[in-house]
């Protein structure tokens, strides 16, 4: 019987019209979000011929089936894998929360894999996949750069020792000319 109302609401919401606020396109300002107009002379409150419909009772999807998935099911926001403790598998589907991490909804994915519970807003398989794919490259560059650290850090210890000496002499080389140049100009004759 569900299936049947799924299908009724599917119809009357293909049928339904965009319920945009009364001058939109004049006052892009107020956005689309529907207010129901409220002036003296509105043609769209006077319900005149032509004009723009207003929402009403009869645009109403089935009352048994308000709020539900396409699929039938009721829909549940998960944000942890305790939450899935209450859900009634065959009434009931998951939606995980967007601000989830990788990790934590990796761990949701697969005790819903395991308990049989529907994710109504992922491919299951395929976000599994991918997070472990991410998951195992992200460990892969981690270990990389542990090896070249060490090598550049042994390189850092040597230079020092030898740019410190070359430093000093160069250091009294450019003040030995400076000071020659500091003569020149205060000895020249005007």
């Amino acid at each position: 019987m569900n299936q049947a109302l799924l299908q009724i609401r599917q119809k009357l919401k293909f049928r339904k019209p965009a319920f945009i606020r009364q001058d939109n396109p004049k006052r892009p300002k107020l956005g689309d979000v529907w207010r129901k107009p409220k002036g003296i002379h509105s043609k769209i409150r006077h319900h005149f011929k032509g004009r723009r419909k207003m929402p009403s009772p009869g645009y109403k999807s089935p009352a048994k089936v308000k709020g539900l998935h396409a699929t039938g099911l009721e829909m549940i926001a998960v944000s942890s894998p305790q939450d899935l403790t209450k859900i009634k598998k065959d009434s009931q589907g998951i939606i995980i929360s967007k601000s989830v991490g990788k990790r934590k909804r990796l761990e949701i994915l697969k005790k819903a894999k395991e308990a049989n519970i529907k994710v109504l807003n992922l491919n299951l398989e395929e976000s599994i996949k991918k997070i472990e794919d991410f998951m195992s490259s992200k460990k892969k560059k981690e270990a990389k750069p542990a090896k070249k650290d060490t090598v550049k850090e042994a390189k850092k210890q040597e230079e020092p020792k030898e740019s410190k000496e070359t430093k000093e002499t160069a250091d009294e080389g450019k003040k030995e000319i400076e000071k020659k140049e500091r003569d020149k100009v205060l000895t020249k004759k005007v």
